[in-house]
């Protein structure tokens, strides 16, 4: 038999036929062995339903291990750690050991590598549920990456995810592959009956995505959970359809990554990345089928932090003193947080989005991540330095029309002087922080009206809920919206072809003679036709479950009616903006840059792309001290209320003095002027070099290092060091007059230094100091040469090396 074909069985047998134990022969294991087989007859030998209660309710810790035999005999999940703890074990004793740490949140944290890694013969698969495929914000993390992705990996990246037919029309070009041993693969895969598609991402960079159609072999789910319980010990129930995906994604995942490797010609050095808890076990499986794959995991937020969270404890402060176990059996999802820990304690490298879910994660995985990998965002510059700021007045004058309309027959406040805030996102009402800026709200209500304040808040709920059509109230405003400016259009063309013909013949027009009785008769009628005997509506939508919406029973309890004494307004839009609703015809981008602070005072949020969104827009916004964001921006600004990042104390404050200080921030954003906004707004937009791809990208750079030197020693060599200083990016307090009337109040637990209000604003002399505190960003040689230079790379950016 020819070398590669024997290559080729040998390793298609290990990734088809039933896995073989990974049992270690050093001395000091077999006692613990013989534990795992007296346990798993012991576990043999019950009946179904201990077995299925014992995979809710039983308790695992693995601090007790191996001393107690409570704790070997505990639940599933115990032994399926356990069996990637002796995984780790043969890392270890191989030179790869899992317990070195690596945990950065400093942009100058990352120290030049000392040799160049060279990736020729490296292919790098990034597995995510949301590849080609919009469920949340791992969808943005994705897309935004990948022209950075492909510019490092050229033809050498592959984007993994799960086929929707609907997704694919519109975003992904099906072709067939360039490289070999994949068409092979995928050709084996689909005559053995699977379906898998391949082609192009029709994003930014184009990067190839192969497409694993789960629906289609459903037919192996039984199979497939079998194999799963009587080797990792994880049952799946029958009706979590979502966990029944991830069964099948994960299986079709590491087939596909078994059957590259036995199908290419000489051994490469395979790097998987996946990301989220649905993605996780293609990982597990990698690891149990011990493929020559180096692994990375990335939790974006833990499954028990976001279930923990949501059911009003207090999450951050009781970190160490949950009884995991038990908490996810309480919730019915324990076979899910199974295959989540067990994903991130197999993995080479284990990463997760800020420090704040570090700290979650190490608690809740019972690993602590070896690097922070923050999310980033394409960043395009105008070349016109104040451009987004004709784009803002664009936008605002939009959303004034709107509301022109939904306010008819109450328009008593001027919409030169009103303020448009907004907060958008998934329908967390907790989570999100929309309680906490609704009370908030009515606070402020209360500061306007006693101060006797000219301004008026208008504030937006973009959170899509269960709905059945708009508004007709709303519908109807439009309407007269549009019905009055047609009027007002046929009275100023009439009047205009009057003075036209009198000046034509040399005489001034008499006013009176300019309207006759048919325009005055019009213009009333349109008048009468603004009178409303009903209150604005609230709601732009008929709510499916109104009476027990958390929303609109928080609004009625604290009395915003949208009355004309208030001085705060509220517009709830439970639906996603789009161009072409025939209500608010904006796209969220739009509608972003017309309104003047995003307010997000999330309790739990481990990034926050809605406030880095507003960052780089020029918006300013308020994040907290609980959001990845907001730990970021406080860790590189010395003043992050100067720069309009606005970080809500929610850690070490209670629910009341949070909201009091939220009160605060809006209601000192409310007293600036004109000016002071647009001084604000120019101060924003520059820190959005520090959200860009080009200087964040470089954590995942030093994560697959990391993960190749891991798994393939003797190919790689990494060697971190820990940061010594956060010099080079941290932003100071601007040295001119202050954005606000006030004093800019520290918004966290760390003080800022003193300011002089006396000096002038020089915008110029701000920007080119911005500019001195931020090192040029980092750019991946170009891989592929197929691929446009971006146009938008200053010409004197710096090309740092790729280092080990």
């Amino acid at each position: 038999m020819p070398r590669r074909a024997a290559r080729v069985t040998k390793l298609r047998s290990m990734v088809l036929s039933k896995p073989t134990p990974i049992i270690p022969q050093q001395t000091r294991w077999r006692r613990i062995d013989a534990r795992f087989r007296q346990s798993g007859e012991a576990e043999a030998s019950k009946s179904t339903n201990q077995i299925a209660q014992n995979l809710y309710v039983r308790s695992c810790a693995f601090s007790d291990w191996p001393g107690s035999s409570s704790a070997v005999k505990s639940c599933c999940l115990v032994i399926d750690s356990r069996r990637w703890e002796r995984v780790a074990g043969e890392d270890a004793a191989a030179g790869m050991p899992l317990a070195r740490s690596f945990s950065v949140t400093s942009l100058s944290g990352l120290d030049e590598w000392d040799e160049e890694f060279d990736l020729d013969d490296a292919v790098l698969f990034e597995i995510a549920w949301e590849v080609a495929n919009k469920v949340g914000g791992i969808y943005t993390v994705i897309q935004t990456k990948a022209r950075l992705t492909c510019e490092e990996w050229g033809e050498n990246y592959f984007l993994v995810g799960p086929y929707m037919e609907s997704n694919v029309r519109t975003q992904v070009e099906l072709i067939e592959p360039t490289n070999a041993a994949l068409r092979r693969t995928i050709d084996k895969m689909n005559s053995s009956g699977c379906k898998v598609y391949f082609g192009r991402w029709l994003i930014e960079g184009s990067p190839y995505v192969i497409l694993l159609d789960v629906g289609f072999t459903a037919w192996s789910l039984d199979r497939w959970k079998s194999e799963l319980w009587e080797n990792c010990s994880i049952g799946v129930p029958w009706f979590d359809r979502e966990a029944n995906d991830a069964v099948l994604f994960g299986f079709l995942t590491a087939w596909l990554l078994g059957e590259y490797a036995a199908q290419c010609e000489d051994p490469p050095h395979i790097l998987a990345h996946f990301h989220e808890w649905l993605a996780g076990l293609g990982l597990v499986l990698c690891r149990q089928r011990q493929l020559p794959v180096a692994t990375i995991f990335t939790t974006h937020a833990t499954l028990l932090g976001r279930y923990l969270c949501a059911g009003n404890v207090d999450f951050y402060n009781n970190l160490a003193e949950f009884n995991v176990d038990k908490e996810a059996g309480d919730r019915q999802i324990y076979h899910r947080y199974c295959l989540e820990r067990a994903a991130a304690r197999c993995a080479h490298v284990f990463t997760t989005v800020s420090q704040i879910t570090a700290i979650e994660a190490e608690h809740l995985l019972k690993r602590k991540p070896d690097v922070v990998t923050p999310n980033g965002l394409n960043v395009k510059k105008f070349s016109a330095m104040h451009e987004f700021q004709n784009l803002h007045a664009q936008s605002k004058a939009r959303i004034q029309e709107f509301i022109r309309g939904h306010f008819y027959g109450h328009l008593d406040f001027n919409l030169d002087k009103t303020v448009f805030l907004f907060i958008a996102g998934r329908y967390e009402f907790s989570n999100k922080g929309a309680d906490i800026f609704l009370e908030a709200l009515a606070r402020l209500n209360y500061l306007l009206r006693v101060n006797h304040s000219e301004v008026t808040v208008i504030a937006f709920f973009i959170m899509p809920a269960r709905t059945n059509n708009f508004n007709v109230e709303t519908l109807k405003g439009q309407a007269v919206r549009k019905q009055l400016w047609d009027t007002a259009q046929t009275v100023k063309e009439r009047f205009g072809k009057k003075l036209y013909e009198s000046l034509l013949v040399g005489q001034l027009p008499e006013v009176s003679k300019m309207l006759d009785k048919e325009d005055f008769t019009m213009m009333k009628r349109a008048i009468f036709a603004t009178q409303r005997q009903c209150l604005p509506p609230v709601c732009s939508h008929n709510m499916l479950e109104d009476s027990t919406d958390p929303i609109l029973t928080c609004i009625r309890r604290i009395g915003l009616f949208n009355s004309s004494q208030d001085r705060v307004k509220v517009v709830f839009h439970p639906e996603f903006l789009s161009s072409t609703s025939p209500l608010l015809p904006m796209d969220y981008e739009e509608f972003v840059r017309g309104c003047h602070l995003g307010v997000f005072p999330s309790y739990y949020e481990p990034w926050g792309y809605t406030p880095a969104e507003c960052t780089v827009m020029g918006i300013p916004s308020v994040s907290t001290n609980l959001s990845g964001f907001g730990c970021f921006m406080e860790e590189h600004i010395a003043d992050p209320s100067a720069y309009g990042i606005y970080i809500l104390d929610r850690r070490y404050r209670s629910v009341d003095e949070s909201c009091n200080q939220l009160t605060s921030f809006l209601f000192q954003f409310c007293q600036q002027s004109r000016r002071q906004r647009i001084i604000q707004r120019n101060r924003t937009e520059r820190l959005s070099d520090l959200l860009d791809w080009r200087y964040l990208g470089r954590y995942y750079v030093s994560a697959r290092h990391m993960a190749l030197a891991k798994a393939f020693p003797d190919a790689y060599v990494y060697e971190p060091h820990d940061p010594t200083s956060t010099t080079g990016f941290r932003y100071p307090r601007p040295a001119s007059v202050p954005p606000s009337p006030a004093h800019s109040l520290h918004s966290s637990p760390h003080h800022s230094e003193a300011e002089d209000e006396d000096e002038r604003y020089d915008e110029e002399l701000e920007a080119e100091k911005d500019r001195v505190n931020i090192r040029q960003p980092y750019s991946a040689p170009h891989k592929n040469k197929g691929l446009p230079a971006d146009p938008a790379e200053p010409a004197d950016s710096v090309e740092l090396p790729e280092k080990n």
